[in-house]
């Protein structure tokens, strides 16, 4: 069951549960908490692997506050975001207001939302951090939403980042590596797959960030 809104700039889908999801509402409490003030400028690794693509229509999954999805929109792309967090895609809508841009804002579990089937000329999935089994199928969705000729892009905190990165999750279950991905967004063609460092925000660390980055493409007969 869903609900659709409309407004000038928004188009916002919410999925509707009867029960209360302890992971949903854990994540609403963090984004009206310590990520209230998250940054609102694009990642660096979004605008370096998609600054030269031609725009067309763009998935952002676990697009959070918008910040990517909100960049993409501006750069000419028709962006769908979508999110867990009812309270996340709030801040995501005003961003977008607030950038004169439009975006369709979709709230909806990552790994049971399924996108329409290559549907989509760019798909990015950024730091979505979950157990193998849950990120396994949500990265199977995101694969599958690329259409021929398009491009997936997943970046994450790496699995070492845990002992000689910083930041990031402490938890060694919700990391993964640029082999992982690979081995899960089935027969895309793999353009890039490498382990990259981040500066982590603020510079007072003593050591980047370490994410893995996997630039994927769909054949354009595939």
């Amino acid at each position: 069951m869903s609900s659709l809104v409309r407004s000038e700039r928004t188009r916002y889908i919410q999925t509707v549960t009867t029960a209360a999801d302890p992971s949903r509402e854990r994540w609403n409490r963090r984004w009206a908490g310590e990520r209230a003030s998250a940054a609102t400028t694009p990642s660096g690794f979004l605008i370096a692997e998609t600054e030269t693509l031609p725009p067309g229509r763009a998935l952002d999954v676990a697009c959070g506050a918008g910040r990517n999805a909100v960049w993409l929109a501006r750069h000419g792309w028709r962006v769908t975001g979508v999110d867990f967090s009812d309270v996340a895609l709030r801040a995501a809508r005003e961003l977008a207001v607030a950038s004169g841009v439009e975006v369709e804002w979709i709230e909806a579990d990552a790994v049971t939302w399924v996108p329409p089937g290559r549907a989509y000329d760019l798909v990015t999935v950024m730091y979505l951090q979950l157990p193998a089994r849950e990120r396994r199928a949500a990265l199977a969705h995101a694969a599958s939403a690329v259409r021929p000729g398009g491009t997936l892009l997943v970046v994450g905190h790496d699995l070492l980042n845990l002992t000689e990165g910083s930041g990031g999750p402490t938890q060694a279950d919700v990391l993964f590596t640029p082999d992982d991905v690979v081995a899960e967004i089935g027969d895309l063609a793999i353009e890039k797959s490498l382990r990259v460092q981040r500066a982590v925000d603020g510079g007072g660390a003593a050591r980047d960030a370490i994410d893995a980055l996997v630039r994927a493409r769909r054949p354009a007969g595939g």
